[in-house]
């Protein structure tokens, strides 16, 4: 083999090799346009919180507005929106699937109960520790039902920044979500999450996402 081909050959390994390596990146790029994860804090407004207000005409009152003086002064420019306060209980956030396109709900945080006391005596909180109890309502806003398993997809987080996951505990709060929950596009489930925590915690917030809890935006709502 001559030399000439040798250099040939390990110029056409040279190319294919940064041409892999240029699909690869650009790859890379490409699963990675979505943003990566992110925490929603805003609740979803409704239509009628949402639609301007609007001023009907007094009877008999001219429809025209009248002539601007000329020597009026020209309004002036309002101040720029004050930040809109997070999300609480009882508020709705509309939520997005990573995995799954049509996969979207709107998830209502409805009620915490601290403490939650177990539905069997045998099977309680530890020593030092007890049960708070998290209800959500969940609705599929998507072309797809909602087929996952609750419990999964909620933590609630104390004053320090500690989170908490869930138990797979029943509460006389009320019916815990069955595992997994269906719901199709449109309707509504309601369910408890169950949650151990150490006595004396001071809850903060709690949070819920889609896929399980593995969906790259997270919905949270404030306590207290």
């Amino acid at each position: 083999m001559s030399a000439t081909t040798r250099r040939t050959r390990r110029t056409r390994r040279t190319a294919a090799l940064l041409l892999g390596a240029t699909l690869v990146t650009l790859t890379a790029t490409a699963c990675d346009s979505t943003g990566g994860p992110s925490v929603s804090t805003e609740a979803k407004q409704t239509a009628a919180a949402s639609a301007p207000a609007a001023t009907a005409p007094a009877a008999g009152a001219a429809t025209s507005a009248p002539a601007k003086p000329a020597d009026s002064k020209p309004a002036e420019s309002k101040p720029a929106e004050a930040a809109k306060a997070p999300a609480k209980v009882g508020d709705t956030i509309a939520l997005k699937s990573t995995l799954e396109k049509g996969n979207t709900a709107d998830v209502t945080a409805l009620k915490v109960v601290d403490p939650a006391q177990s539905t069997n005596e045998y099977l309680t909180a530890a020593d030092g520790k007890h049960y708070v109890a998290v209800q959500f309502q969940i609705k599929p806003t998507g072309a797809k039902a909602y087929s996952e398993a609750p419990w999964s997809a909620a933590k609630v987080i104390d004053d320090q920044g500690q989170a908490y996951g869930p138990t797979l505990a029943d509460t006389k709060a009320g019916p815990s979500f069955q595992t997994p929950t269906n719901i199709a596009s449109g309707e509504t489930g309601k369910g408890f999450v169950v949650f151990e925590v150490p006595n004396g915690t001071k809850l903060d917030k709690v949070q819920f996402s889609l896929d399980n809890g593995f969906a790259d935006q997270v919905g949270q709502w404030k306590l207290g």
